[in-house]
């Protein structure tokens, strides 16, 4: 699932990476713009998603990533967010904030510059990995890649 949470309206990048995505092989599912962190945790659940990408460009990424995390925990029985559904994101976000976003548990943060292979590349071995640990419960008739 590709995600806008917050008041942010710049959506092009989310829609550039949701094609991307789709065109590797995902199943992809895009929320449209301004979506609260609980209504992208419902979707999440109500969807089954694998992974969900946030996208923020105004700033709030520190207000926003987490506020996402703790509705996915509250969804998931109680399981920590990063262990039940994978959490990634991108937009403007200061490398200080990256490594605070990541030891909250937020899998990987794409920057300017990555591009949409880096993405795919990454969301599929990460996806694989999982899969491999027994951490995800995707059933053998899922798509190869799971669904965003």
């Amino acid at each position: 699932m590709v995600a806008k949470p917050g008041l942010d309206g710049h959506d092009r990048g989310a829609k550039v990476i949701a094609r991307a995505l789709r065109d590797s092989g995902f199943e992809v599912i895009y929320t449209g713009l301004h979506q609260t962190p609980e209504q992208i945790a419902e979707t999440v659940v109500q969807e089954d998603a694998d992974a969900v990408g946030l996208s923020v460009l105004s700033g709030a990424h520190m207000t926003l990533f987490p506020r996402v995390m703790e509705a996915l925990h509250q969804r998931t029985r109680g399981v920590l967010a990063g262990e039940q559904v994978l959490v990634f994101g991108g937009g403007i976000i200061p490398a200080a904030d990256v490594a605070r976003l990541k030891e909250s548990g937020v899998a990987e943060i794409f920057g300017p510059g990555a591009t949409m292979a880096s993405i795919c590349e990454w969301l599929e071995a990460a996806l694989d990995r999982r899969e491999s640990d027994g951490v995800s419960d995707v059933p053998d008739e899922e798509p190869a890649h799971g669904s965003v």
